[in-house]
């Protein structure tokens, strides 16, 4: 019997294989800013934990290097991506010297590797699996109740981006709320603003391609450029329109921020609702002018229902797009999980870097997930009403 191979699983193999056996899986330091030493699996963990944790992820390469059934693979990632979990808080005390609170242990790119091509395999065996948008937003829940679990159980105490937080705890949640904020402020906004400019770029095609044309000038420019490019003008609305400062509005701060993520935010909304609008069935439209209905009762009753799933779309890609660019608001004092990734850059501490990107990924994954699910309710159900 021949032997069949998986082409995904071959890269994942690949992948998992050099970060098993040549890539660090922890890196030590003496304090949070000198340079790490590497520690591979058997020096990072305790006699038995290093073989036990190479064993499991061999099995689970040939698991997924070979054609096997999805079940293998599944129960092959989850219980890879368990392990990895619980070794690297075992590696985070073990290599911190008793009694030591300057030391600092952190995953290394072996680790990472390792989460990275196992959550691949996991993801690849969800989406042959064909599972149903309640049920991937039900894993995505079980998934963030186990990390929470974790942390709160103190697994992970000894790892230095956790003791990054314990040091900025309130500041974290502050910045946080700040970042989210940011992000979700400035989607709102763009919808309100860019919903009716669409939908009169689809009525009045003559202004379609300027509108167009100038969003996407918008969209071309650097973020870092746009957010400098405002502190100029608000700066000055600051200083000469009466109740301006008293609303929010200056040169650095949340102001610009928010103004530069909504205006990134205008083209996905305003294209996705051309776009959809546009592709509304003609015989939907006639259907509805034969029953007497007005522009205004076709447009809301009829084209935009069954536009929705497309504009989300387009809604999705900017809540995911201003999560990662409200990181950058820090550089002019907009606040967000940013601030910790320039002071960790800035302090060349590495972990605190960590601190503010894991989040933001995070955040982006999850938000990704969540509309996925909810744009594919609604194709679903637009289909089910067309069909009845």
């Amino acid at each position: 019997m021949a032997i069949r191979f998986d082409k995904l699983g071959v890269v994942i193999a690949a992948i998992a294989g050099y970060a098993a056996f040549f890539a660090p899986f922890a890196t030590f330091r003496a304090n949070r800013i000198v340079p790490g030493e590497g520690r591979f699996i058997l020096d990072a963990l305790p006699a038995v934990g290093g073989p036990l944790l190479l064993a499991l992820i061999i099995a689970a390469i040939f698991v997924a290097l070979l054609k096997t059934p999805l079940a293998w693979r599944l129960v092959a990632s989850v219980a890879v991506l368990i392990a990895l979990a619980l070794a690297i808080g075992v590696a985070g005390s073990f290599l911190t010297p008793p009694n030591n609170t300057f030391a600092r242990i952190s995953p290394a790119s072996g680790f990472w590797l390792l989460i990275f091509a196992f959550t691949l395999l996991l993801a690849d065996v969800l989406t042959r699996l064909e599972l149903s948008p309640f049920v991937r937003i039900g894993i995505l829940l079980v998934a963030a109740v186990a990390v929470g679990a974790l942390l709160a159980s103190g697994s992970w105490d000894s790892l230095s981006i956790l003791k990054e937080y314990a040091n900025r705890a309130g500041s974290f949640w502050a910045e946080a709320r700040k970042h989210v904020a940011l992000a979700l402020g400035s989607l709102v906004a763009a919808v309100v603003v860019g919903l009716p400019i669409g939908i009169l770029c689809h009525r009045v095609e003559v202004l379609r391609a300027g509108v167009l044309n100038v969003l996407n000038i918008i969209q071309t420019i650097p973020s870092i450029a746009l957010f400098g490019m405002l502190i100029g003008p608000l700066g000055w609305l600051a200083l000469h329109v009466p109740g301006a400062a008293a609303l929010g509005i200056r040169g650095i701060g949340t102001a610009p921020a928010f103004v530069a993520l909504f205006l990134y935010s205008l083209l996905p909304v305003v294209a996705n609702t051309v776009v959809g609008l546009a592709g509304v069935p003609k015989a939907a439209n006639e259907a509805a002018r034969g029953m007497g209905m007005t522009d205004r009762q076709r447009l809301f009753g009829v084209e935009f229902p069954l536009a929705f799933p497309v504009i989300l779309t387009g809604i999705r890609i900017v809540l995911v797009q201003n999560i990662g660019l409200a990181t950058i608001a820090a550089l002019i004092g907009g606040g967000g999980f940013g601030v910790f990734v320039f002071q960790g850059v800035g302090q060349t501490a590495m972990d605190l870097v960590l601190l503010g990107a894991v989040p933001t990924v995070s955040l982006a994954f999850a938000a990704a997930i969540v509309l996925d699910a909810v744009i594919e309710l609604t194709a679903t159900s637009r289909r089910r009403e067309a069909v009845a």
